[in-house]
């Protein structure tokens, strides 16, 4: 009887507890994937030099987060999953309205290039911020509408969100290839593998823990793996060199940046 009036007495503590700590898990969800972008982008302001961030990261993320808001039309996830793609997706034009500004500012000779040019050949490689937009509003409103027409497919919606997490999933394997063609992972920041990791390992226990949609847990799996596989890359290439470092020099990770 006195075991059990503790128990009710400890109640009141443990049930608001468990809400702050489920409205932390929930927070770092949503803000945690922005946290690496932050140095990169107060870092490019302060020295006006944008060449070692890949833009094309911004393409990948701002692609996976669309689609997985559209994702979350035909099937419904939690919250805070559908809160970090809104936040990404501000955080990824943030970095390439910066960017566009830096390299337009640097390269005062630089040909005009557009979105309206239709030119593959400078595909995402525009003069103006407002070239970006253009391109991710129209891709939002073809894929807004073949979603739309496609709702009551199950095919379709689960497809939409596993190309949605696979995107997203894949945007360390290009670091990964680069790592084994030069045979050295010099000049990428291993600070910055080691906080993929972490993130990506959170955040897939999260997906599972909260019974995500399971196209979600493959993927954060894979990310897993990847990361992983970039850490493996650098203990092999640091303590096994395959060619003198001098040449193996080479600007940080797309990723990382």
């Amino acid at each position: 009887m006195t075991f059990r009036m503790e128990a009710d007495g400890l109640e009141w503590l443990f049930i608001p507890l468990h809400q702050i700590v489920s409205w932390g898990a929930s927070g770092a969800m949503v803000f945690g994937g922005v946290v690496p972008y932050i140095p990169q982008y107060r870092d490019i302001k302060r020295t006006q030099n944008a060449e070692g961030f890949s833009t094309y990261v911004c393409l990948v993320l701002l692609v996976a987060n669309i689609l997985r808001i559209l994702f979350w039309f035909g099937r419904h996830f939690e919250s805070p999953l559908l809160w970090q793609s809104i936040v990404m997706i501000f955080t990824m034009l943030l970095m390439l309205k910066l960017c566009t500004e830096v390299r337009v500012t640097n390269e005062l000779n630089l040909k005009r290039r557009s979105f309206a040019d239709f030119d593959l050949h400078y595909f995402w490689h525009w003069s103006k911020f407002t070239d970006y937009v253009q391109c991710v509003l129209t891709f939002t409103g073809v894929t807004g509408y073949i979603t739309y027409l496609s709702l009551d497919s199950a095919l379709f919606v689960e497809t939409l969100g596993f190309l949605a997490v696979f995107t997203e999933a894949m945007l360390g394997v290009p670091q990964l290839y680069r790592n084994y063609q030069n045979r050295s992972t010099e000049g990428m920041s291993i600070k910055m593998v080691l906080m993929w990791t972490s993130g990506d390992t959170f955040k897939t226990v999260y997906f599972i823990l909260n019974q995500a949609p399971f196209q979600f847990s493959i993927c954060g799996l894979l990310q897993v793996l990847v990361d992983m596989a970039i850490l493996l890359q650098v203990y092999l290439y640091t303590y096994y060199p395959q060619k003198p470092a001098s040449h193996a020099a080479h600007p940080v990770s797309a990723k990382a940046l």
